[in-house]
């Protein structure tokens, strides 16, 4: 039997992880990089990015940082040229990056509407269109999208965050459909709350979160590392047949 640490293990790879520079995407980046891979860190903030970067290097491996404003094509493009005249072609992509604006349907703009879109569903169809060349040309690769329990309940006040993550669900299944053949495989995590700063400035206003809570066979939300561990398996060679998949970590509210 193949040894099981290397059935988890990433040393030759590259991650590019998008969101990088906060909550769960430094989780991501610290859990992939402590199993081997070297990161590549996307998001808006430089100074946020090099603490990001100090987490990856703890762990002997490199860290490239690009800040960008994935809201932007031009900016994606300009992102896909620095990693390719970095680092070459990517092994791992984690679209983490996104957003909410909690508002209802009515209230909500067509401004916000669009940032929500462009940034949660646009943006990893053009990271992943920049990077699957390079996959299919080293021979395969590994695109996780994280994606929300919202995918697949509605939520009030948040129209626009479950079209987008219903669509990213969507798009992760015909990635399958165009990629599996060159040994790619994409996959959607769909995760209920995670305390991040993110979720605590949605969800910890007022008795909202209680509420929710209340739902949720588990009685509780989800952690960082509980997500990342799971990006780790799905980027690792363990998951080599798991392709096209929606994997609630959801403390059971899907089941019920």
């Amino acid at each position: 039997m193949t040894d099981l640490p290397q059935r988890f293990a990433l040393t030759g790879t590259t991650a590019v992880v998008t969101g990088a520079s906060r909550g769960l995407g430094v989780t991501i980046c610290d859990v992939l990089s402590a199993a081997g891979a070297d990161i590549v860190a996307v998001a808006r903030d430089d100074a946020l990015l090099s603490e990001t970067r100090t987490i990856v290097e703890s762990h002997d491996r490199r860290c490239l940082t690009i800040a960008a404003d994935l809201h932007d094509p031009a900016a994606i493009q300009h992102v896909a040229e620095c990693i390719r005249d970095a680092v070459g072609d990517a092994t791992i992509l984690v679209n983490n990056a996104g957003m909410s604006i909690p508002k209802s349907l009515i209230e909500q703009s067509v401004e916000e509407w669009d940032a929500i879109l462009n940034l949660n569903l646009r943006a990893p169809w053009l990271m992943a269109r920049a990077l699957a060349p390079g996959m299919i040309a080293q021979g395969g690769g590994k695109i996780v999208n994280i994606s929300s329990m919202a995918s697949d309940v509605a939520l009030t006040d948040h129209g626009a965050y479950v079209a987008s993550k219903a669509g990213l669900n969507g798009l992760t299944k015909v990635m399958t459909a165009e990629w599996a053949r060159h040994n790619i495989q994409a996959n959607a995590i769909c995760p209920t709350v995670v305390w991040t700063p993110m979720g605590e400035r949605v969800w910890g206003v007022g008795n909202k979160l209680q509420l929710f809570l209340e739902k949720v066979p588990a009685g509780r939300v989800a952690t960082p590392e509980e997500v990342a561990d799971l990006v780790l398996y799905l980027a690792s060679p363990a998951s080599g047949m798991v392709n096209g998949q929606e994997i609630f970590v959801d403390g059971g509210y899907t089941a019920l």
